[in-house]
């Protein structure tokens, strides 16, 4: 297949066999956790296990900005070994626990290591697959195997508790985490580039997502990952609600029914490299919000169980649209040295609007119907594609005139476009840092906000 052709690169094959391993882990973990959850508290198994997923969201919000600000100045490959390790051991920690409390602290670093993993992973991709093609097919693959492993993992785990307890499902994820430090360890990853900025704490902290912010077409990227929070929220928080108590069946037909979901956005990212050969990322990521919104509106309609799975499938092929071709977005959107903050803004932003999806789909699943819930939350996707629309330019422009006033600063430096000026040659090699003066010039270049362009210039 096509698709496959990233993993003739050596370094990206063990980067996403190493991926692979780490989510059949953690999904052999997710079915352990409510067998564990059930086990510790069995009349509050659900608060629990709600309580738990606050707290991932909230390590993700508060770790992933604080990551991308200071990770650029580690090596990647020994902080991803070092993250992977950690999470060995707090999975097998899993297994000596016995109070809620202990619970809910050990999920919580295991959900603070992941904040300071995925966005370094995401990062790195586009050094190792630098051409556009094979970068987007990679993200299709990464894609597709999010979904295998929702799919497979509950078999897996299935299978595996005929013959054995839960406890052997966190002993598998441990090993699954101590070979994922393996095979990153072993892999050749490149050195990543060294970022420009400069100040203080706070500056290095809140630098990417103010910068995430005041880029048109990530506010854009963020208003469609709210419209796909209202769509995906429907399907994790509510399906279990539909089947059972409004459709009246048996616990048997919800994971049939979730898997709709991903076999839809599957298919979704087996076709989308082609399309985006043609197609720019813009209009595509709008179809998916749209696609939200239409699914949404046919679950007004209160359908049958079998009317349901084509809703489903279709959430699922919009929720690729959306998903995929971000990472092309927020690499086009900022310099390669702080990509690493760009994409821990991104991830800590967009699961903040799955935060704000699964409390809007719980309340109102409880107050209203599911049709009424279904139109209320149609109307949040409809108004979050809208403003998607106003705020991502359809003409955007990636050159942009703009004017620098003079200014003499010390950072991190190479001689682009923004630094031609003299030396004495006590300066050492590029990237290098002293005293230099950048004389006031308007000119034209591909424009992202960095140390240099602190604002969006107004065309």
């Amino acid at each position: 297949m096509d698709i496959l052709s990233p993993l003739q690169n050596t370094t990206f094959r063990w980067l996403f066999l190493s991926q692979l391993v780490s989510l059949i882990g953690t999904g052999l973990t997710t079915v352990a956790l409510a067998l564990f959850a059930y086990e510790l508290s069995p009349t509050h198994a659900g608060a629990v296990l709600g309580s738990a997923l606050a707290l991932k969201m909230v390590a993700y919000l508060g770790v992933a900005p604080v990551v991308g600000g200071y990770v650029s100045r580690l090596p990647r490959k020994q902080w991803l070994a070092a993250l992977n390790i950690g999470r060995t051991v707090l999975v097998a920690a899993l297994l000596l626990i016995s109070e809620i409390w202990q619970l809910f602290a050990v999920i919580f670093l295991l959900n603070a290591l992941a904040a300071g993993y995925t966005p370094v992973y995401q990062a790195l991709l586009p050094d190792v697959l630098p051409e556009d093609e094979e970068y987007t097919k990679a993200l299709s693959l990464s894609r597709l195997a999010m979904e295998m492993e929702a799919l497979l993992s509950p078999m897996l785990a299935a299978l595996l508790l005929v013959v054995a307890s839960y406890e052997l499902l966190f002993g598998l994820n441990a090993a699954a985490f101590a070979l994922t430090a393996g095979l990153v360890l072993i892999t050749v990853i490149p050195a990543g580039q060294l970022s420009e900025r400069t100040g203080g704490v706070w500056h290095h902290v809140s630098f990417g997502i103010t910068s995430y912010l005041k880029t048109p077409r990530l506010r854009g990227v963020l208003l469609l990952n709210l419209a796909l929070s209202a769509a995906g929220a429907m399907i994790i928080v509510n399906t279990v609600v539909y089947v059972r108590a409004v459709l009246g069946l048996g616990e048997q037909q919800v994971p049939l029914l979730m898997a709709a979901a991903g076999v839809g956005s599957m298919i979704a990212a087996v076709v989308l490299p082609r399309l985006l050969e043609h197609w720019h990322d813009r209009p595509v990521m709008l179809c998916g919000g749209v696609l939200f919104v239409v699914a949404l509106l046919f679950g007004t309609l209160e359908p049958g169980y079998i009317a349901l799975f084509p809703i489903w499938a279709l959430i699922g092929f919009a929720t690729s649209l959306v998903l995929i071709p971000t990472g092309r977005v927020v690499r086009e959107s900022c310099n390669a040295g702080d990509r690493n903050d760009y994409f821990s803004a991104n991830f800590a932003l967009t699961h903040g609007m799955w935060l704000l999806g699964y409390l809007l789909a719980g309340w109102l699943g409880s107050w209203f119907s599911m049709g009424v819930t279904f139109g209320l939350m149609a109307l949040v996707a409809s108004l979050a594609c809208v403003l998607a629309v106003r705020v991502w330019p359809k003409d955007e422009k990636h050159a942009l005139w703009h004017t620098h006033q003079a200014t003499d600063h010390l950072h991190p430096h190479v001689h682009d476009e923004h630094h031609q000026h003299e030396h004495e040659g006590w300066e050492g090699p590029e990237p290098h840092i002293h005293p230099h003066h950048h004389p006031e010039v308007h000119h034209r270049h591909p424009f992202v906000i960095d140390e240099h362009h602190v604002h969006w210039p107004k065309q």
